[in-house]
């Protein structure tokens, strides 16, 4: 198994078996060109600034494509965990009311609803089987008072990936809104955001880009049931209609501006941007084969040496993330790092991610500095 792109498309992986993708990403040299175009933009006045903002309406089109979606339903947000808490700030609470979620999920989407319970909002967090979480206990938590149920597509602790149409077969007929982290699966398996009512995902990971910019896709139903909860020049129509004077009233900007209360990181956007030709000139098909075959290469041979992998069985379970337990995760991967392989590794299990830049001779460095380490 080759590498669909190869490593030398990115900076200092070379001679690195780079499998952390779920942590952070290699970067791509042809940022270098990227950055280069901003800063010329960024000196060049008004004409520059709106030759960046094009390349942005150009990137939240391809973003569209990559989710299934209409582009103009699509903003950019700071992070995945300002998605989450804007729908947790803008839903018309009452006492009484619940959301459903997992007790193994990660911190912004368990968390983004805290400071409801105060006001008599219960969270309601499914338990995992085995570190596998069902789809139809999550549904069987749904009531008539749940307002929301928030997951990651794919799991960050146990690379399991829930099969979101399922979720919405299960929701359809109801009030609630499905908001769905997919930070872990953008990129690497395919997205279905039209099956969502909040879709966000970093763009640091799979996407191959960097922090200051995290795309999210706003259904229509949600856009009616969720208040906006911050406002600024951009997401509300100050300019032309009000021109210098301000009123004590004014509209609201639609989708996408309505969750861009200011500027975006456009630096950060322009660089996703680039990254999304990569994946789409590749196609989402291609990469999501490539990445499930990776992903059944580690597990089999984590089983072979008598590792407990986590993560699901099944293929339409399974993802870019492949998962083992270990009593001291931390120290493995620190171990594994000297030997030039790179994994993630915390909280009792370690996490293998293979992308387009791997291949069976990652695997194998990886075999070896395994087995080097247990004898």
């Amino acid at each position: 198994m080759e590498p669909l792109l190869s490593p030398s498309n990115f900076v200092g992986i070379e001679n690195v078996a780079h499998l952390c993708t779920g942590g952070e990403a290699p970067w791509l040299s042809a940022q270098a060109s990227v950055y280069e175009n901003f800063a010329r933009c960024k000196s060049a006045g008004y004409a520059g600034r709106q030759k960046i903002y094009a390349e942005g309406e150009s990137c939240r089109n391809k973003m569209g494509q990559l989710w299934h979606v209409d582009g103009q339903r699509v903003s950019f947000m700071p992070s995945a965990a300002e998605g989450m808490s804007w729908v947790a700030r803008g839903v018309d609470w009452r006492a009484g009311d619940n959301i459903v979620t997992t007790s193994l999920e990660f911190p912004s989407v368990a968390y983004a609803w805290r400071d409801l319970r105060a006001r008599g909002v219960e969270v309601r967090m499914v338990d995992h089987q085995d570190y596998i979480v069902e789809e139809s206990d999550l549904i069987a938590a749904v009531d008539a008072r749940t307002r929301i149920m928030a997951v990651s597509q794919v799991s960050f602790y146990s690379g399991q990936k829930l099969r979101i149409e399922h979720l919405t077969d299960g929701l359809k007929s109801r009030g609630t809104l499905l908001a769905v982290d997919s930070t872990h699966a953008t990129g690497a398996v395919d997205v279905r955001a039209d099956l969502c009512d909040i879709c966000v995902s970093s763009a640091y990971k799979w996407l191959l880009g960097t922090h200051g910019v995290a795309p999210c896709y706003l259904s229509e139903r949600a856009e009616r049931q969720v208040a906006s909860s911050s406002y600024g020049w951009r997401n509300l129509a100050v300019w032309p209609a009000q021109g210098a004077e301000r009123f004590p009233d004014v509209d609201e900007q639609p989708m996408p501006e309505r969750l861009e209360p200011g500027n975006p990181g456009m630096v950060s956007v322009l660089f996703l941007s680039r990254a999304l030709d990569v994946l789409l000139g590749l196609g989402m098909e291609r990469i999501e084969a490539h990445v499930l075959d990776l992903a059944d290469e580690v597990a089999g041979g984590l089983e072979a040496r008598g590792l407990r992998v986590i993560s699901p069985q099944a293929r339409d379970r399974r993802s870019g993330n492949t998962c083992f337990a270990v009593s001291d995760a931390r120290a493995l991967m620190h171990a594994l790092a000297e030997r030039q392989v790179h994994v993630w590794g915390e909280y009792g299990r370690v996490r293998v991610s293979g992308h387009i830049y791997n291949g069976m001779v990652d695997l194998e460095r990886l075999w070896h500095a395994l087995d080097v380490l247990d004898r």
